[in-house]
């Protein structure tokens, strides 16, 4: 089968790999029908996520079919379509009882698809603790709808749920990536009294403009004087901050009020500081971690009822065989691009 692979720091290529069999009677086989390319997977070819294995499968946002089960799963049978969650975990360990799944304390915990053990940008993955890991798609939505849902709609879905969103709260997002656009479909739905979204790219600040007229869009040479003018308290009552970058850091804090809870939700290229000294009397409240991916049966569900829907962030599809120039495309931004499907051909 075709397959993605990280070669080595700075290499990727589709290579021509054995197809996956069952190696526990908890795994699940799945004929891969639609994936797509994640920024976490750049941050691999360029060597900023250290356990990352040379050599494997990348991707760990797909959606397919399941083509064989072991004798334990009970979940899922051949046929049935599927979501794929980012995070395997094995649901009986303290941190999976306690709903902190990316802690899970089997081998392959937490992040594993694409990263350490083979993953879904290509015709076939095997996934373990299968009963965790896939969730049953409804009849009523499409793969396009679903593909989403078990990594950066469940990023979303953890971010704003840790956030202590009340009816009453300004809630600043800082970035409108795919992961940031995500995040405000699952921050909407706690129906806050106002949501601002900081986004410095034109394109996607008119992206959130024509999409959610409901929310206000600013761009960072502004924001903190605009979340000011937009607040009752001096600031944002609860900020996440989505994009990623040392800048942004430091907008997060700047832009909350005295008390505040701010969730930091992007994978950063390097260590962030903070200034205490500076800081000092805020009182703010830090959120930071991998997302919790236990909620896809109930993603699923908003989907189906209408209440979320991420296609228009497919703005691009590539076949499986021409997914190197979707990777250009999606690093480089290029033609007004959010997120690139990668279309199996099988």
């Amino acid at each position: 089968m075709l397959a993605c692979t990280y070669v080595a720091k700075g290499k990727f290529a589709l290579l021509d790999k054995p197809k996956p069999v069952l190696l526990d009677d908890r795994d699940a086989i799945v004929r891969v029908t639609l994936a797509s390319i994640c920024t976490s997977d750049l941050h691999i070819r360029h060597g900023s996520v250290p356990r990352a294995v040379p050599g494997i499968t990348v991707g760990h946002e797909m959606v397919g079919v399941v083509e064989a089960a072991g004798s334990a799963v009970t979940g899922v049978r051949p046929g049935d379509r599927v979501t794929v969650n980012v995070e395997t975990f094995c649901g009986e360990c303290f941190f999976c009882k306690h709903g902190w799944v990316n802690n899970c304390t089997d081998p392959n915990g937490g992040w594993a698809l694409g990263c350490r053990i083979d993953g879904g940008q290509a015709e076939y993955v095997r996934v373990p603790y299968a009963d965790q890991g896939l969730n049953r798609i409804p009849d009523t939505v499409t793969d396009r709808q679903a593909l989403f849902v078990g990594d950066i709609l469940a990023t979303g879905c953890w971010a704003t749920d840790i956030s202590e969103i009340k009816a009453r709260d300004t809630v600043l997002i800082i970035g409108a990536g795919p992961t940031g656009i995500c995040t405000l479909q699952c921050v909407l739905l706690k129906q806050p009294e106002r949501v601002i979204v900081c986004e410095k790219d034109p394109r996607r600040l008119a992206f959130v403009k024509e999409h959610y007229p409901q929310v206000l869009a600013v761009g960072p040479e502004a924001v903190q004087e605009f979340v000011l003018a937009h607040s009752s308290h001096g600031g944002a009552d609860v900020v996440l901050e989505v994009a990623g970058s040392p800048e942004t850091f430091r907008m997060a804090w700047q832009c909350a009020r005295p008390n505040a809870v701010v969730t930091i939700v992007a994978l950063y290229n390097e260590n962030q500081t903070l200034p205490l000294p500076e800081m000092y009397g805020r009182n703010l409240t830090f959120k930071t971690g991998g997302v919790d991916g236990c909620q896809c049966a109930g993603t699923l569900a908003l989907i189906e009822q209408g209440k979320i829907d991420t296609t228009p962030l497919i703005t691009h599809t590539f076949p499986l065989r021409d997914i190197a120039e979707a990777y250009d495309l999606f690093e480089n931004r290029r033609d007004g691009v959010i997120k690139a499907a990668i279309q199996m051909e099988g």
